[in-house]
């Protein structure tokens, strides 16, 4: 059991960046095949919402906490965040882009996280500490990272089971556009850094993972519904459903990503931190990589792969001097607070810790998110 408790962590990262990889390929696929952002983030919400409502009335009936007013308002701001922001914006850049460009962008999350959580005096910073000057450098190779996919292409790599086989790609009908798609996937990773931090803010006044989860799934249905109804509502095509790649991608990611997904992240980032869930962020571009070229029979170029390892880089930097930081902040506390006061001040530094760190794809979602 004591080794089950130990394995369990990673199995659940693990599971979310397969999950996640599968997201890419899957809503790659469906965007090519003409499927709207707009009604895409309804549908994938309102399946997350059907899955996971009774599990969250049963499983937590006893430990919910009463609800409040303050509590409402996260709970539409993380809706809001992460239905209408994050995944139209990134979902509309897909369009644009291969899916491997995309997951690999995904990994400026952490970054962008730290940049709003410094905008915002969420994150402190002292240049004089080298855990803070690691976060602020490796923010700045990550954005020159995401630069060098955007900007050079470079020479194309071929594998040999992609060569002569284009019968798997999709009809696309949107021509690549790397720029437009990777300012939209940016916006979109943008709206899913802030949705990070207000989702540990919100876990710790309101710790009930599944009602959370539930919850801001039903405002992402809402106010998405309202943003594709404004933006589409002379296209009623958009929700018309049958047996295809669209119908797939909306339950798929309803179940494994916004559903399962997002209640691993949070029961993980409680237990082990955001680091902890960041650092596995790569894993699923490496996944998407594979997929793409297999699945999509999408080429990679040697500017998107140095891009992509400048970006993973950047990400190990930030991640290495946050836990400098938070290691300088435990050695802290540990000698000048009373043995007696430890424990709880210890926990109360952990959950202002996660209001302001970096978390998933995800992402990969985020990568996807």
């Amino acid at each position: 059991m004591k080794i089950w408790n130990q394995i369990k962590p990673y199995l659940a990262v693990l599971f979310m960046q397969f999950g996640i990889a599968g997201l890419a390929i899957s809503a790659k696929f469906a965007t090519n095949d003409g499927m709207s952002h707009y009604s895409f983030v309804v549908y994938r919400q309102a399946v997350a919402t059907i899955v996971l409502s009774p599990f969250a009335l049963v499983c937590e009936r006893k430990v919910r906490p009463k609800m409040s007013l303050s509590v409402i308002i996260k709970i539409l701001g993380l809706g809001f965040l992460e239905s209408v922001i994050d995944q139209n914006l990134y979902y509309a850049g897909m369009q644009y882009t291969p899916a491997t460009f995309v997951s690999a962008l995904s990994n400026t999350v952490p970054a962008l996280t730290f940049l709003l959580a410094w905008i915002f005096r969420l994150e402190k910073v002292n240049l004089k500490k080298v855990g803070s000057l690691a976060k602020v450098g490796g923010t700045m190779v990550t954005i020159g990272g995401a630069t060098i996919m955007t900007l050079i292409k470079g020479p194309g790599i071929k594998w040999p089971w992609t060569a002569p086989n284009l019968s798997h790609t999709p009809n696309i009908s949107v021509h690549q556009d790397p720029i437009k798609g990777a300012l939209m996937i940016t916006s979109g990773c943008m709206g899913w850094a802030g949705f990070v931090i207000l989702q540990a803010i919100t876990l710790k006044s309101y710790p009930a993972e599944l009602s959370v989860t539930a919850m801001m799934s039903f405002a992402g249905v809402v106010e998405g519904a309202a943003v594709a109804f404004a933006m589409e509502r002379a296209n009623t095509s958009i929700w018309s459903l049958q047996l295809d790649s669209k119908l797939i991608c909306y339950i798929y990611s309803g179940v494994v990503c916004s559903g399962i997904g997002f209640f691993l992240q949070g029961k993980v980032m409680k237990e082990k931190g955001p680091v902890f869930v960041t650092a596995f962020n790569p894993l699923s571009m490496i996944i998407v990589a594979f997929l793409g070229s297999l699945v999509l029979a999408e080429q990679l170029t040697l500017g998107r792969i140095t891009g992509a390892m400048v970006i993973v880089i950047g990400l190990y930097i930030v991640i290495w001097g946050k836990s400098k930081d938070d290691d300088t902040c435990n050695t802290t506390n540990e000698q000048i607070l009373p043995v007696d006061s430890l424990d709880s001040k210890k926990k109360t530094a952990s959950a202002e810790e996660a209001s302001v760190s970096v978390g998933n794809a995800l992402s990969i979602e985020k990568e996807v998110p």
